[in-house]
């Protein structure tokens, strides 16, 4: 879902610049109902089917000119039949074996390792943020409210984990559960009056703005809250989402609590050592939202 809404903020600044495109996507249907739900224009492919050349027909019948993939996996296989149709392609964190033949690679977020693309864009001034946060920037002096939201599927239940911490610790909190979320009834087993569960919110951003602490995964989503003002409590989904807990630790505007199968939970006992105020704005000054503008001129250069 990341990678969706990623790709949904590129769009509205393509769109205000009169670019066509379209996008790619599995056959999901929470997928088919956020495009729908923001006028965008997709279609199903096979996304992983390397006996096809689907990829041909797509670039014949709407005269692409960029391809963009924010997969973070591209193919050697699937980049070859890109290249050979002499158009640009373009890579975000992506590690995969086709990186190498991009004609720009995007490294935004706080990764270590080799990278790869004939053209490198790396760090954070080439992080793709919601421009809506700008709208909704305010510092935060003190916790006296919390949000946890940890993904659009939660793939590994954190929610869950860090649930019963709270409770543990009697720390009240909201629940946001994105539009996949997928542990519903385990869930309902540790809700006690003190979480309210919000889902299906039209704007994420806006929601930051009604609280002084989120607790996040390691992907973009601390990254926008930090933007916008509101420090996080960062527990890792995936590994390399590690380099992304450490960094903006590093820049004082989160605390880094370490991946999920093993959280340091000291904090939880007491909140109050978190210098919220100098969190806060230590992350609007720090992360800004002029990451698109930069890739598009690159995009647009080549």
């Amino acid at each position: 879902m990341g990678h969706l809404f990623r790709m949904l903020n590129f769009s509205v600044f393509l769109k205000s610049q009169n670019e066509k495109f379209i996008f790619l996507i599995n056959d999901d249907n929470k997928l088919k109902n956020i495009l729908k739900l923001n006028n965008v224009s997709f279609e199903i492919v096979k996304l992983n089917n390397n006996q096809i050349n689907w990829e041909r027909d797509i670039v014949l019948r709407h005269k692409i000119i960029y391809w963009v993939n924010d997969r973070l996996n591209t193919t050697k296989q699937h980049a070859l039949k890109v290249k050979q149709l002499n158009i640009k392609l373009i890579t975000l964190d992506d590690f995969g074996s086709g990186a190498r033949l991009s004609d720009i690679s995007i490294y935004g977020l706080a990764h270590k390792g080799n990278f790869k693309g004939k053209k490198i864009l790396r760090g954070i001034d080439y992080l793709i943020l919601d421009k809506e946060i700008d709208l909704y920037k305010k510092k935060r002096s003190q916790v006296k409210k919390i949000l946890v939201t940890l993904g659009g599927s939660d793939t590994y239940g954190v929610t869950i984990k860090v649930l019963k911490l709270l409770k543990k610790y009697k720390i009240k909190a909201t629940i946001h559960l994105g539009p996949s979320f997928l542990h519903e009834e385990e869930l309902q087993k540790e809700l006690t009056k003190d979480y309210k569960t919000i889902t299906y919110i039209p704007s994420l951003i806006r929601e930051f703005s009604k609280y002084d602490l989120a607790i996040t995964g390691g992907g973009i989503t601390p990254f926008e809250a930090n933007a916008s003002g509101l420090p996080c409590l960062i527990i890792a989904n995936e590994l390399f989402e590690i380099d992304n807990g450490f960094f903006l630790e590093s820049l004082n505007s989160s605390k880094f609590l370490g991946h999920y199968y093993n959280i340091n939970e000291d904090i939880f006992s007491n909140l109050n050592i978190l210098n919220i105020n100098l969190m806060s704005r230590n992350g609007m000054q720090k992360l800004k939202t002029q990451a698109i503008k930069k890739i598009y001129k690159n995009i647009k250069a080549k």
